[in-house]
């Protein structure tokens, strides 16, 4: 039996180019997991193995490894900060119990660390910060603390300062041991010295060390006490508040270096360590029924209750599939069975392997508080649960967000075709923000997606992992039809064809509901003229409109439908009766109620130098955009504006050309808001001619 109070499940987490890879291979090199550092921009880290990821240099896919640092064993998750691979990070912060923010410290707190922030606030995971980059020109340690507190809303408590800036930046000072730690510029991690503070550091020591007992003290009364009435805390004492108010989310433990440098990742390490909670220590997973709804039972983290344990990832590689589990309760064995509560069936576990990127360790087992990778699973997919079948329970599952744009593709032969649908298979089973479909009419495959970057790489996959040549079509928006006033209106359905008819009569309210709450149905019918039972009928038939719009064929969304009358017939009335008679009543009433065109509308996030505000600024107004906000900050300004989606493809190309290739941009849907009559005619007219293009 291991010991879960020296477990760390860990993830790494933040902006585009903030250290996050280079920060999981300094890790693995002082863990004595790895002998030999690689470096992202050569294209040769451990947890960056997609050729899609060495040549861009971006992670894309959250990548798995294990690792022991003094005897204490770190799960760790490297996750893409890239806003189009954020559901990675999303579902990568549900299955763990901590986490380490990384940022960047002359970019600060970037756009995309706000997202990430908030995810993991959601998912209530506890972290620590490590701001890196500290060798960078423009680094300041300071100024980016500042920006944890005003950007993230966050608390920090600062637990090491650093030692020179920019160039001269040489190691940390550690505010609790009042100790510094000096490397030197061989660039071995392990070649440092601790020694006494520079003397033109004590005051600021002093200063900040004051600071971080204030912050953290209070987390005990008696602790508190002691401190008000003049005596300062033990270290051993310290420690124990700070793990207390990082558990609860009341600060975060804030630490300083530079990964590249190697300099500085040790005190992390160490903080994890003591900071961060182990799997017993976190709020444990609430189960639910089949509908979704809480049981009030929770999977507590023991290895010897029951087995629950939760399918988080789905990666496809050269020997199959394999399916990464954290495990909350129970053991998992190899040849045992387990049930999925998803799908009702039960599957054999064969191979259990511990992964280490894409490198694996074969295990005999696993228990409450591991990661794990199984190999084999038939019919797991993300999100669902694996149980004890004399115990079944479903873990809380995860939600993923709808794609906002999609691509229609063609395999090139008809040997292409075959694989083309293996192949998309198998990478809907990995991504379940990916979504693919068939358009009826003209037989073409469209993809959907979070963005142009992410159906950019899964056509790249198809090409170079699977080995599927398509022809790609242009991008398409996923627009979206509502209604703009109310409409009163009834329909009757009668057929007569020899033994029993069909007959049901609706009397109804269309009105337009509120943006974001999709459709509503309500029944206001008194007296029994539409028995109950009909009712689902009638709700079904309408909802099984939505999915094609009177104007262009869009789903529909955000409108209410109030049955108030209607009547039936003792015979020829029957269910399917009243959902034919909703179905129609749709087609007939729906463009009586001044239908009208929404389209995604995205929060843009745009960093640039101050020199080419005003000409991003143009280019954003001139893409229809509002701008919300400007923020000035040491080495460019933030504009945040809300853009549509339709406007923004080939963004990135024109701000690097606007901005010497300096300026950034990450953006993630935001809302649905009516399109100006021009667009909408111009999207309806092209709707239109690709329609009839297909039924010649």
């Amino acid at each position: 039996m291991t010991d879960l109070a020296h477990y760390r499940n860990i993830g790494i987490f933040a902006h585009v180019d903030a250290g996050k890879t280079t920060t999981t291979e300094r890790i693995l090199k002082l863990t004595g997991k790895i002998h030999k550092i690689g470096e992202v921009h050569d294209g040769e880290t451990t947890t960056d193995f997609m050729d899609q990821e060495r040549e861009r240099g971006i992670t894309i896919q959250s990548a798995a490894t294990t690792c022991f640092w003094k005897d204490y064993r770190f799960n760790i998750i490297d996750t893409p900060g890239h806003v189009d691979f954020t559901i990675e990070v999303y579902r990568s912060l549900k299955v763990l119990d901590g986490g380490i923010g990384v940022f960047c410290g002359s970019g600060g707190v970037e756009p995309q660390s706000e997202t990430n922030w908030r995810y993991a606030n959601d998912s209530e995971v506890a972290r620590v910060i490590y701001i890196n980059k500290l060798d960078r020109i423009g680094a300041d340690f300071y100024r980016v603390v500042k920006q944890v507190e005003e950007v993230l809303g966050a608390v920090p408590v600062v637990m090491t300062l650093p030692i020179g800036t920019e160039d001269e930046f040489s190691g940390v000072v550690d505010l609790l041991t009042e100790k510094a730690w000096v490397w030197d510029n061989s660039g071995d991690p392990m070649n440092y010295t601790i020694q006494d503070i520079p003397a033109d550091m004590v005051e600021l020591t002093q200063e900040w060390r004051e600071k971080l007992i204030d912050q953290v003290a209070d987390q005990f009364d008696d602790v508190m006490e002691t401190y008000l009435e003049g005596e300062t805390p033990d270290v051993e004492t310290i420690k124990r508040c700070i793990r207390k108010g990082t558990i609860n989310l009341d600060f975060f433990p804030t630490f300083c270096g530079s990964s590249f440098k190697n300099k500085g990742v040790q005190l992390v390490l160490d903080g994890v360590i003591d900071y961060l909670p182990s799997p017993t220590e976190v709020k444990p997973q609430p189960e639910v029924d089949l509908e979704g709804n809480p049981t009030g039972t929770f999977a507590i983290v023991d290895a010897d209750k029951p087995l629950r344990a939760l399918a988080f990832k789905i990666m496809d590689d050269r020997f199959g599939a394999l399916t990464f589990l954290r495990i909350y309760s129970g053991k998992l064995e190899k040849g045992t069975s387990v049930l999925n509560t998803f799908t009702g069936k039960t599957e054999r576990i064969g191979r259990i392997v511990e992964m280490h990127a894409d490198v694996r360790a074969e295990l005999e087992s696993a228990q409450a508080g591991d990661i794990v990778a199984v190999l084999g699973m038939k019919n797991v997919q993300t999100g669902h649960t694996l149980c004890d079948p004399k115990f079944p329970a479903t873990l809380e599952p995860m939600v993923f967000p709808d794609p906002v744009i999609s691509l229609a593709i063609s395999p090139k032969d008809k040997a292409a075709s075959e694989k083309m649908g293996i192949a998309l298979g198998k990478m809907i089973q990995e991504d379940p923000s990916f979504h693919v479909e068939t358009d009826e009419d003209s037989g073409e495959t469209i993809l959907k997606g979070m963005g142009e970057l992410h159906l950019d790489i899964k056509v790249d996959i198809l090409r170079r992992t699977h080995g599927v040549d398509v022809v790609v079509g242009k991008p398409q928006v996923a627009y979206r039809e509502t209604i703009t006033k109310a409409v009163e209106d009834e329909y009757t359905h009668k057929k007569q064809s020899g033994g029993s008819g069909q007959y049901g009569k609706i009397n109804y309210i269309i009105e337009p509901g509120e943006p974001g709450s999709g459709f509503v149905f309500q029944s206001a019918v008194t007296g029994g003229n539409v028995p109950r039972e009909y009712w689902p009928a009638v709700e079904k038939g309408f909802k099984s409109m939505l999915d094609k719009g009177v104007l262009a064929g869009f789903p529909c969304l955000d409108f209410k439908v109030i049955l108030t009358d209607g009547a039936f017939h003792a015979v020829d009335s029957s269910a399917i009766a009243f959902e034919i008679a909703a179905k129609a009543a749709f087609r007939q009433s729906i463009p009586k109620a001044s239908p009208q065109l929404i389209e995604p509308i995205m929060a843009v996030d745009t960093f640039t130098p101050s020199d080419h505000v005003g000409d991003v600024i143009g280019d954003l107004n001139r893409r229809r955009g509002m701008i919300k906000s400007q923020d000035a900050g040491v080495s460019g300004v933030r504009i945040k504006s809300d853009v549509p989606l339709s406007e923004m493809f080939g963004y990135i190309g024109d701000l690097r050309t606007m901005t010497s290739g300096r300026g950034q941009f990450s953006m993630e849907f935001s809302h649905y808001m009516p399109c100006p009559k021009n667009v909408a005619e111009e999207v309806i007219k092209e709707v239109n001619e690709r329609n009839n293009a297909k039924k010649k």
